[in-house]
């Protein structure tokens, strides 16, 4: 009914308008992976125009609401019960709520003051010249935006076929293989680094030193403590019996139930303390390019949602919210090329 819409899509007034199920077919017989060809060549069409720089990059995640209803939302069993899967019998179940309308999306929230919906989550990354989008990855609510990260920082190496110079992120992505993974690919992260937990009651960990040549922890008294075990991603070092056990300092640094302390180092986990370190310094440069990022990505998120309809799934499925998320970016970056 709309005319400029008519327009745009080439038909004159007295041409007939192909069928609203035609649509749906072109989804179905395409599949995701045509429609992020069609969003990555909008953005090769925005770098032949001089729109992107490729320099600074932004990423950020935004929540968009599945197409289902609260009636929908039921419990269901996520793993069979302890007695059919080891033999055990008395324990409890594992249960998850899930919607049966759309048992893809997952039930998740943005703020913990708000209540939880089911969701799928967008990854983007946008161009700190002209806005325009330069990778979508699209999941889950479930899914944290950490184990996104680094798949994404690729895909902007293959959209842009080069390596951006900087990318920021908010305190959602401030993990240590984050800030590792940019470092060896030559990024300098501008990504604000957690605040250490508060002292407790024991020696906090941040006055154990951290020796990542030798691979080694010191303690305030000298001793080193050295790797024990791997869980992971992450290494535990462990002092000796006998180190422990005649140390002035036993009482602060111990709990009574152990006999030794023990310090759990991440990967990358020197890289995190560089990080630690230039926020702590209070770098001008970086408050300022972080304050970019804040109106860069939280504006484009607010441009996909309010203008775009991005607020809300229209289908159903992970594979028709990827396409979804596809074609939106590829209006908005058709936007910016025809401004």
């Amino acid at each position: 009914m709309n005319l400029a819409i008519r327009w745009f899509a080439g038909y004159r007034l007295h041409e007939s308008l192909p069928d609203h199920s035609s649509l749906t077919r072109i989804r179905q017989r395409w599949g995701a992976e045509c429609f992020k060809q069609i969003f990555q060549r909008t953005v090769k069409m925005c770098i032949e125009a001089g729109l992107i720089s490729g320099e600074l990059i932004h990423v950020d995640a935004t929540l968009i609401r599945a197409d289902v209803s609260w009636d929908s939302i039921v419990l269901q069993h996520i793993e069979k019960t302890w007695s059919e899967n080891q033999g055990s019998e008395g324990k409890a179940t594992t249960l998850e709520k899930r919607s049966t309308t759309d048992p893809e999306a997952s039930l998740a929230t943005s703020c913990r003051h708000q209540k939880v919906e089911p969701c799928y989550k967008q990854h983007s990354a946008v161009d700190d010249c002209m806005g325009v989008v330069v990778s979508v990855i699209t999941t889950t609510g479930a899914i944290n935006e950490s184990s996104v990260f680094l798949d994404q920082v690729e895909d902007v190496q293959t959209n842009l076929n080069r390596t951006p110079t900087c990318m920021t992120a908010d305190a959602g992505y401030a993990y240590a293989k984050i800030y590792r993974g940019l470092e060896e690919r030559g990024i300098v992260p501008v990504i604000p680094a957690k605040a250490e937990l508060p002292p407790g009651p024991r020696i906090p960990m941040a006055r154990f030193k951290y020796d990542a040549k030798h691979q080694l922890v010191r303690c305030p008294r000298g001793q080193k403590l050295r790797r024990s075990t791997r869980d992971q991603d992450r290494w535990y070092y462990r002092t000796g019996l006998h180190q422990c056990r005649e140390c002035p300092l036993k009482q602060q640094c111990l709990s009574p139930k152990v006999d030794r302390r023990t310090i759990v180092i991440s990967d990358g986990y020197d890289a995190l303390l560089r990080a630690r370190r230039r926020k702590n310094r209070g770098d001008d440069e970086f408050r300022q390019t972080y304050a970019r990022h804040r109106w860069r990505s939280e504006g484009l998120n607010a441009e996909l949602k309010n203008r775009h309809g991005l607020h809300r799934a229209t289908r159903r499925g992970l594979e028709n919210m990827k396409i979804q998320s596809y074609l939106t970016a590829s209006a908005v970056n058709l936007k910016r090329l025809a401004r």
